[in-house]
């Protein structure tokens, strides 16, 4: 009897995992930053900016190039602190000055040409690019960035998810705050290292 139920565990298992790398979803990820749809915008679409933010934490951006024009396309790269390289590209299809963007976005090589989904170099499924919708909402002083991504495989929804969070802490540095963070906003840890040296130092005395 122990058998048949622990079969049917790895059986239900092994689905999952074959469903998890076939299906593709939508992920959906939103973060609210203290300041104006014109910082956001900048710190965003800044090829200096997004060296900084781009790529989940301990990753680095070495080559950005951006062209944000309806047409216009991008190559953007990011560094593992192994040593992989990591490369993306795309094409504008819409851009709403402080509003909206609408790109693709695809695996690309380090000349910036796409790879079909099937060289794609992380697991799951993958179609030849998948579409990416960014939307900038202010209010009262605050604005709301929420991306869409459409047809990524569901294997890496949740590790999509983290590395988004991670990005928007990096943003949230650049621009001085954020609210609805999972971490401590930059300055309150810069703030609370201060304090805690000032009272090792007297401490010391």
């Amino acid at each position: 009897m122990i058998f048949k139920i622990l079969g049917g565990i790895v059986l239900v298992l092994v689905v999952l995992g074959v469903l998890a790398l076939e299906v593709r979803t939508t992920g959906s990820y939103e973060r609210t930053f203290n300041a104006s749809n014109e910082q956001v915008w900048r710190v965003w679409n800044d090829p200096d900016s997004i060296k900084q933010w781009w790529g989940p934490t301990g990753y680095t951006a070495p080559t950005i190039r951006n062209d944000l024009r309806v047409g216009g396309t991008f190559l953007w790269a990011m560094k593992s602190p192994k040593g992989e390289m990591f490369w993306n590209t795309g094409v504008y299809q819409e851009v709403v000055p402080n509003s909206r963007i609408v790109s693709t976005i695809s695996f690309a090589d380090e000349t910036g040409k796409a790879l079909p989904g099937s060289k794609a170099p992380v697991p799951g499924r993958w179609p030849d690019a998948i579409t990416v919708t960014t939307e900038f909402r202010e209010s009262n002083g605050k604005t709301k960035v929420t991306v869409k991504e459409v047809g990524m495989p569901l294997l890496v929804m949740i590790l999509s998810r983290v590395a988004w969070d991670q990005q928007f802490d990096k943003i949230a540095g650049l621009l001085g705050g954020t609210t609805g963070s999972l971490q401590t906003p930059t300055n309150t840890l810069r703030e609370a290292a201060q304090n805690n040296s000032r009272e090792t130092r007297q401490l010391q005395k």
